[in-house]
């Protein structure tokens, strides 16, 4: 009989392969479309969290303002995002994804989560129901243990 996985052990695992597979599609994704690591990521940043100031990216990515302006202007200026003028000081600038940012990005999605939909078709559904089960329980214990500690979820 064989010996029985650890939970953490196979925990890490599971992260370690994911994170892989993810991050290779990111990447793959990121490079065709001629953007950097920052760049993609920011998008992605606009994408979740909408539209924020130049100072948010760069607190965010604890990068200067001087980077964090010179990441927008290029996104700017392929069209990936817009630059607007915020509501309550009409000197600082609000960015937000523009629709070519947000097709760039939702193509990004897919690419990054196909080999999720091929993994799930290789799986009876018997299996599949149980690591659904599993899976929804362990993201409830993440995002209770999120509001449990505020401050970790907001570095995500």
């Amino acid at each position: 009989m064989p010996k029985p996985v650890q939970f953490g052990q196979a925990l890490r695992s599971w992260m370690d392969v994911a994170m892989h597979r993810s991050m290779r599609g990111w990447s793959h994704h990121a490079k065709a479309s001629g953007l950097s690591m920052p760049q993609f990521s920011i998008l992605m940043q606009l994408y979740y969290r909408g539209h924020c100031g130049i100072s948010d990216i760069g607190d965010r990515f604890e990068i200067s303002p001087a980077a964090a302006s010179q990441h927008v202007e290029n996104l700017v200026q392929a069209g990936l995002i817009e630059r607007t003028e915020a509501t309550d000081d009409r000197r600082a600038k609000q960015v937000q994804l523009s629709d070519k940012g947000r097709h760039l990005l939702e193509k990004g999605i897919r690419e990054r989560y196909h080999w999720m939909d091929k993994l799930e078709n290789d799986l009876d559904e018997e299996t599949r129901d149980r690591i659904a089960a599993a899976l929804v329980t362990l993201t409830q214990a993440v995002r209770k243990h999120d509001q449990d500690d505020p401050g970790r979820a907001d570095r995500r």
